[in-house]
């Protein structure tokens, strides 16, 4: 129970920045300031962030124009259910 807690608490973390990366990003763009890179956005959606990231696009209605984040963000998303429950099943359990 605490190893799931603790990867719970991680899993929280990571979205919670991959989310506001995408808002501060989009803050930015409407400011006219130095934006953050789309690689960042991808890397902090990657590392476990697929929820934040999706969310943020969603909520934020940002980078939906471009189809590599409306494409790529849901496919890490669903990679990254996959590969939480197979670890769970296969490690936790």
């Amino acid at each position: 129970m605490n190893t799931i807690l603790t990867i719970a608490v991680v899993l929280l973390i990571l979205n919670l920045l991959s989310f506001g990366l995408m808002a501060s990003d989009k803050r930015r763009a409407r400011a006219g300031q130095r934006r953050v890179p789309e690689k960042t956005l991808f890397l902090a959606a990657a590392c476990f962030g697929g929820l934040g990231g999706v969310l943020g696009m969603t909520l934020c209605h940002h980078k939906t124009k471009h189809w590599y984040f409306r494409v790529f963000f849901p496919v890490i998303l669903a990679v990254q259910v996959v590969l939480l429950i197979a670890g769970y099943v296969f490690l936790l359990r």
